[in-house]
């Protein structure tokens, strides 16, 4: 059943990571130490008032709109293209934000997140993902566009996961399109295969209340095993996720865990990483993320990956209101996370309501919602 409250949790939660990671993202564990005691980060490194959402974030909220562009195309236009070739226009509508490139009167943008003011702020972009969609974004499982396996890929997708809950698609259908999203700019299969299995974690956990986040794995891992029997990466990951579950039961000091693990460069160390973290503090949504960033590696992908499972597992009422009280951009994700739980309703006689969806998802004008963090074109 579709739960507003998981949907709000899940992209709320994965902001809510990045953003405490953000601050630490390339610091050593004993940098973090030094600076913010033996404990590490706790709680939000403001900048004018503001916790700084990172790119992860940005693609993250794209992807999003991808997916409903999608879907109100279909329903409008009676055509639509693959789910992974309209995300591809949202993200190359994301890379031009990384550009400064606001839209010209007249000029067409896929994503209504084009007309986001504060979106247009470069948060050290990955830069596989910036050259990935400048050379087209058109990878795909079957024909790589590059052989990358960095985080890219799998910190953007947990909206795929939201979006099909109670949609009726076979679960391996939502795998499938997590993978295909990612293997847009990351062509390894180690940089696909770890967004399929957080795609169906974060299907499971926001359509089941009583799921596990341990049930959550191994179904998504016995899922995505049987979508791509010919994976001769799958193993690799299995035995990466099965040591993070294992660490989690252990009593070990998180540091020392998560440096087994890996720093969360590349993908399937992200996923390992927040697997760790959501597992051992499972009802514990702050210190689960505060394990998450305190590390010495890529902290805001991690944070973020863990922010959404966990988000997804005990929605927004589970978060602490520390995480939500000055995050930025917070009423644009809650109404982003908002449209994704709703999806495409475009009544016959609420012609002012159909009027604003048109407007965010298949005009591409200047939309009329919520947010305060538009500029008028």
């Amino acid at each position: 059943m579709r739960n507003l409250d998981k949907f709000r949790g899940c992209l709320i939660g994965g902001a809510a990571g990045d953003a405490l990671g953000y601050e630490v993202e390339f610091m050593d564990i004993k940098s973090i130490q030094k600076k913010y005691g033996a404990s590490g980060i706790r709680s939000y490194e403001l900048h004018n008032g503001v916790a700084l959402i990172s790119d992860d974030t940005q693609m993250t909220l794209f992807t999003a709109t991808g997916l409903l562009l999608g879907t109100t195309r279909g329903m409008t236009r009676g055509v639509m293209g693959s789910y992974a070739s309209c995300i591809r226009l949202a993200y190359q509508d994301w890379l031009k934000t990384q550009k400064g490139q606001y839209p010209e009167k007249g000029e067409y943008r896929c994503s209504w997140l084009s007309y986001i003011r504060d979106l247009y702020s470069r948060r050290a972009p990955g830069m596989t993902c910036m050259s990935a969609i400048e050379n087209g974004c058109d990878g795909t499982v079957e024909k790589p566009i590059n052989n990358s396996k960095g985080c890219g890929g799998v910190m953007r997708v947990a909206p795929i996961g939201l979006y099909f809950v109670d949609k009726k698609w076979p679960a391996e259908e939502v795998a499938r399109i997590g993978a295909e999203a990612a293997a847009l700019t990351h062509g390894h299969q180690l940089g696909y295969l770890p967004a399929a299995v957080l795609a169906h974690m974060i299907y499971e956990l926001a359509g089941n209340e009583e799921l596990s986040v341990s049930k959550a794995v191994d179904h998504a891992i016995s899922v995505v095993e049987q979508l791509y029997p010919e994976a001769d990466q799958m193993q690799m990951l299995k035995d990466l996720i099965l040591k993070a579950c294992e660490l989690a039961e252990q009593n070990l000091e998180d540091t020392k865990a998560i440096a087994q693990l890996g720093a969360g460069w590349v993908a399937e160390e992200t996923l390992a990483i927040a697997i760790y973290c959501a597992l051992k503090y499972e009802n514990d949504f702050d210190r689960a993320l505060i394990a998450s960033v305190n590390h010495s590696g890529d902290s805001d992908s991690t944070g973020a990956v863990t922010g959404n499972i966990l988000g997804a597992k005990l929605g927004l009422k589970g978060i602490p209101e520390k995480y939500i009280s000055n995050l930025e951009l917070c009423d644009l994700i809650m109404e982003v996370a908002d449209d994704l739980h709703h999806d495409c309703q475009i009544p016959e006689y609420e012609t002012d309501k159909a009027s604003v969806w048109m407007k965010k998802y298949n005009e591409a004008g200047f939309p009329l919602h919520r947010s305060r963090n538009a500029f008028r074109p």
